[in-house]
């Protein structure tokens, strides 16, 4: 018999020349790569105004504007025809009160905007709504504030379960609750089962930590935190990782159909441990000021804009990531020739 070929005496000494011969060429790289990114992974983020005729650019995101009615329509309608699968909106009311009775409003922003999304594309594409209060609401918070400015949790399920309610009955597939309040999942679930909308799927913001990224979102809701607060007494603390993995895990065991964590970027220790953690899909956030940095840069020819928008959501989909919410959804969409 012929004795098998030792590896050569330059690869014992060079153990990753192995490695580096699999990065040779182009068709090597793409049949060993790890992650791939496609059209499929895709959400698009987009906001519509109540009260405007015509699209409003959002400065701090260049190329994303607040949309009319129609204008979101036919902006889905280009999604379709990207092969994007889905959607996330965001309402920007024309009036705002202490509760932010809008959200729920059956003929609020985001619910006429339902409608009209659905009857536009039907089921090409999954409907989300986030779930929140603080674009509807004069100070800015997630939830009903007490006598001492505190958010306060119990109450403000209550208002989340209108909105879940509402939402659904619009045309929603899926809701998301962004508002990081105690017990959130378990209440809106309760809501949705006993009013019969057993179908519609719930998407928590599960991790979602108080960031600085999160800038030309508020720029495009029209959020100020009254009296210059924060939200750092209900979102989570950018230093605790642990505390993430148990938020994530909670709201699964309350009935999370699937979770996410945000901001995208800075938090890839934790969107890799999630996937370790739970079987449910697990989405990433990749927020307004990582898009806005990038865009940026490349608006002042500094990187290759579409280059690290590809990178970056790549790499999300390495630590895990099932799909991606991102601002760049049509543009990378385009790149990838969907």
């Amino acid at each position: 018999m012929t004795e098998p070929a030792r590896p050569s005496s330059l690869d014992a000494a060079f153990p990753a020349r192995r490695l580096r011969r699999l990065r040779r060429t182009p068709a090597l790289r793409r049949l060993v790569a790890e992650a791939h990114l496609g059209v499929d992974d895709l959400v698009a983020p987009l906001f519509v105004r109540e009260g405007v005729d015509s699209p409003v650019p959002i400065p701090s995101m260049p190329g994303e504007v607040q949309h009319t009615v129609d204008s979101l329509v036919a902006e889905a309608k280009r999604l379709v025809s990207l092969g994007v699968p889905g959607l996330i909106v965001f309402g920007v009311p024309a009036h705002k009160d202490a509760q932010g009775s809008g959200a729920w409003d059956p003929d609020g922003v985001v619910q006429l905007a339902l409608r009209a999304l659905r009857d536009a594309v039907g089921d090409e594409l999954v409907l989300m709504a986030d779930l929140c209060l603080d674009e509807y609401t004069e100070h800015g918070h997630c939830g009903i504030l007490g006598p001492s400015g505190e958010v306060l949790n119990d109450p403000t399920l209550e208002l989340y379960q209108r909105i879940a309610l509402a939402q659904a009955t619009a045309g929603a597939d899926v809701v998301a609750p962004s508002g990081m309040m105690d017990g959130q999942v378990g209440a809106i679930r309760t809501a949705l089962d006993g009013s019969g909308h057993h179908d519609v799927a719930l998407l928590a913001y599960a991790s979602k930590y108080a960031s600085a990224l999160y800038g030309p979102f508020r720029d495009a809701v029209d959020v100020t935190i009254a009296g210059g607060g924060d939200r750092r007494a209900y979102q989570q603390d950018p230093r605790n990782g642990r505390e993430a993995l148990a938020e994530i895990e909670l709201d699964v065991a309350e009935g999370a159909d699937m979770v996410m964590v945000k901001p995208a970027m800075t938090s890839l220790d934790v969107l890799a441990a999630a996937r370790g953690r739970v079987d449910v899909p697990l989405a990433a956030y990749h927020v307004s000021g990582e898009y806005a940095m990038v865009k940026a840069a490349a608006a002042a020819g500094w990187l290759d804009g579409e280059a690290v928008a590809l990178e970056q959501l790549t790499v999300l989909k390495r630590a895990g990531a099932d799909f991606v919410l991102t601002y760049f959804a049509a543009e990378v969409a385009e790149a990838l020739g969907g």
